[in-house]
C-alpha cells in the first residue's frame, strides 16, 4: 500500500515538473516568434472557424468569406443565445427593398469569454409580412450586395476598437474580457448604394422608436449609436438564465487570463493557449458561430 502511493506520488512529481518545462519552453517559444509570425500563425489556426485577428485593433473579426453565411440567420438564435452563453443585446431592423425583405441587425454583449459586437446584413427570398419575420430564415447578401460597414465599440465611455469594412457581417470581439451588454455602445455606420434604400431603412428605424435626433444622414451614410435597444429582449425574459451564463463568463474569463497570465496581448495568450491546451483553444474560436449548426441540428430534431 504504501509503495504504491508512493509511485503515485512520484509519478505526479515527474507530471508537474515535465508539464512546468514543457510551459517554460511554450512561452520562450512564443516570445522568440515576430509579430508578423504570429499574425500569421495566428490567421491561419482561425481561417477554418470564420475569423481572423486583426493585431491594430487587437480583435478577433469574421472574414468576408466565412462559411457560417451558409447559415443565414434568424429569431431562434437570437431567443437561445443565452443557452450558448451569449448575453447580448439585439437589434433587429426589417424593412422591404426591391421586391424582398431585408434584415439589418445588430448586437453587443458578452459571448462567452469575448466581449464584441457585430453588424449583419440579411435579406428573405421574397417580401414578407410582419408576422412571418420570426419564422424565416434569411440569408446573408451576395458579394455585389455588400455594404460600407464601420462599428465603434466603447465599454463605459472607454473606446475598444474601431472597424470599417465592406462585409455581409461586420464582427469584433476582445477575448477574456468581460462586460454587461448595457456597459457597452456601438456607434455604428451604414452606407447604402441609393437614396431608396437609405429612405427605407430609416423608415424602420423610426417605426422601432428611433427619434430624428438620434440618427445622423449624410448622404447615403446613415449613423447612430446602439446603446438601449429599442425591440424586445429575449434576455430579459430569461433573465435568471441569464444571469447564470453571465456567472459562468465571467470565471471563464478569469480562468482564461489566469492560465495565460504570463501575457498580456490577446494574440500571446490565444498562441500560449494553441501550444499548451489545443483543446480549450479550438473551443475558444467556437466561440460565436458554431452556435448555429447547434440550432440547426435543433430544429432538425424537433421536426
Amino acid at each position: 500500500m504504501y509503495i504504491l502511493i508512493g509511485v503515485l506520488f512520484a509519478i505526479c512529481v515527474l507530471f508537474f515538473i515535465l508539464n512546468f518545462y514543457r510551459r517554460k519552453c511554450i512561452i520562450r517559444k512564443i516570445r522568440c516568434m515576430d509579430c508578423c509570425e504570429k499574425v500569421r500563425l495566428l490567421n491561419d489556426l482561425a481561417e477554418p472557424f470564420g475569423f481572423a485577428y486583426l493585431p491594430e485593433e487587437d480583435v478577433m473579426t469574421s472574414t468576408l468569406d466565412a462559411w457560417q453565411k451558409n447559415f443565414g440567420y434568424c429569431s431562434l438564435y437570437d431567443n437561445s443565445a443565452f443557452r450558448f452563453n451569449m448575453v447580448i443585446d439585439c437589434e433587429p431592423v426589417y424593412f422591404d427593398y426591391n421586391g424582398r425583405t431585408w434584415m439589418i441587425e445588430f448586437w453587443k454583449g458578452q459571448y462567452g469569454i469575448n466581449l464584441g459586437g457585430e453588424i449583419g446584413i440579411y435579406q428573405a427570398d421574397t417580401l414578407l409580412s410582419p408576422d412571418q419575420y420570426d419564422r424565416t430564415l434569411f440569408h446573408g447578401v451576395s458579394d455585389h450586395e455588400l455594404l460600407p460597414l464601420s462599428m465603434r465599440l466603447n465599454f463605459k465611455g472607454q473606446p475598444l476598437f474601431f472597424l470599417h469594412r465592406e462585409h455581409w457581417w461586420l464582427t469584433g470581439f476582445r477575448m477574456g474580457s468581460y462586460c454587461e451588454p448595457e456597459d457597452l455602445v456601438m456607434d455604428l455606420s451604414i452606407t447604402f448604394p441609393n437614396d431608396d434604400m437609405l429612405q427605407c431603412f430609416v423608415e424602420a428605424l423610426m417605426n422601432l422608436g428611433y427619434s430624428a435626433c438620434e440618427l445622423c444622414i449624410c448622404r447615403l451614410t446613415v449613423s447612430l449609436s446602439f446603446s438601449i435597444p429599442h425591440t424586445w429582449q429575449p434576455r430579459l425574459v430569461h433573465s435568471c438564465s441569464a444571469r447564470f451564463s453571465q456567472w459562468q463568463n465571467r470565471i471563464f474569463c478569469r480562468l482564461f487570463r489566469c492560465i495565460t497570465r504570463p501575457f498580456t496581448c490577446t494574440m500571446d495568450r490565444i498562441l500560449y493557449l494553441y501550444f499548451f491546451l489545443p483543446v480549450c483553444f479550438r473551443r475558444l474560436l467556437c466561440f460565436k458561430r458554431n452556435r448555429r449548426q447547434c440550432f440547426h441540428h435543433h430544429k432538425r430534431k424537433c421536426r
